[in-house]
């Protein structure tokens, strides 16, 4: 169908080049002054023929929606046939710290583009080429990479507490697949409610509140908490007499004592946002962080991690 096309296209540029040399002729038949004008007249409509020629060969466009991801600039010559993002995910990666000895599963917001080359470039790079490319662009950034084979490359990235991971697939260096995670836990959506917490408190004596969020390294409560701190409010006002320990559990990365204070400042946040912000009597709430201690999943994977990275409510 794209021969037939093309043929199509040659022949209407053909018809409109003979039609010109015949309109040419008829008004170059006059004197001189109508061959001055007539030479004018052909050049410009000419051109205009010329231009048309190449608006038929102008460069492929990026598909509707995409753009290139903020770490990477693309190949010269390339535009992005497909693309796709989804808040959470999850994909398997050789980790380049290793050398690829080791695999993991990396979770968070998911990026996919995939580049094709221009006709001008297709069977001009090589696998190895685009590899070197991306791989020089993250080291340059202060990034690891592990070039598995020269047409499978593995990449990450830890920078402003962020952790970013990236892959690059070549084929024959004319296509290029490049997926990025951007780790993070997945935002817990669904929010337990004052009567589940209620419930866990009078069968085990505490429950873990899962919707307190915070930034890495950090104590101050994100606003995105507000659905669990409000819960929390409703159970405490509705129960006058309820007075429990807001604890602070964070996973095992870091050491002992940095983690110790990390999660009492993280439960002494707690406090002052329930105290302030929500009304709650301070005299039924006190803090205190446990750090790493009580852990209620293996901290081997980041699910696990982020099962242990909780606040609880105990009873007093």
């Amino acid at each position: 169908m794209t021969e037939v096309k093309e043929e199509k296209k040659e022949g209407a540029r053909r018809a409109t080049r003979e039609n010109l040399g015949r309109v040419q002729v008829l008004i170059c038949k006059e004197g001189k002054i109508m061959k001055k004008v007539c030479a004018v007249v052909f050049g410009v409509v000419l051109a205009v023929v010329l231009m048309g020629g190449f608006a038929f060969a102008q460069e492929k466009k990026d598909a509707k929606g995409c753009k290139d991801h903020p770490l990477f600039t693309r190949m010269p010559g390339t535009y992005i046939s497909e693309c796709k993002s989804t808040e959470f995910d999850a994909m398997k990666w050789y980790d380049p710290d290793t050398q690829g000895k080791t695999e993991v599963q990396v979770e968070g917001k998911y990026y996919y583009i995939y580049y094709r080359n221009q006709k001008e470039f297709e069977g001009k790079r090589s696998d190895l080429q685009v590899s070197r490319n991306y791989s020089n662009a993250m080291k340059k950034i202060g990034g690891k990479v592990y070039e598995r084979r020269e047409d499978h490359t593995y990449m990450k990235l830890l920078k402003d507490d962020k952790e970013i991971w990236a892959y690059v697939t070549s084929y024959g260096g004319d296509q290029i697949q490049l997926r990025i995670i951007e780790k993070e836990a997945m935002k817990q959506e669904v929010v337990a409610d004052a009567k589940f917490m209620a419930d866990g408190i009078s069968s085990t004596g505490h429950v873990a509140i899962y919707g307190i969020y915070f930034d890495f390294n950090k104590s101050d409560v994100k606003p995105e908490s507000e659905p669990a701190l409000s819960e929390i409010a409703k159970l405490l006002t509705g129960n006058p007499n309820l007075k429990v320990f807001i604890v602070g559990h964070t996973d095992n990365v870091g050491g002992v004592d940095y983690n110790m204070k990390l999660s009492q400042a993280r439960a002494d946040a707690v406090v002052k946002a329930l105290t302030t912000k929500y009304k709650v009597n301070p005299q039924s709430l006190k803090a205190y962080g446990v750090g790493q201690l009580a852990p209620v999943a293996p901290n081997k994977t980041e699910d696990g991690r982020a099962k242990n990275r909780r606040v609880e409510l105990v009873e007093q």
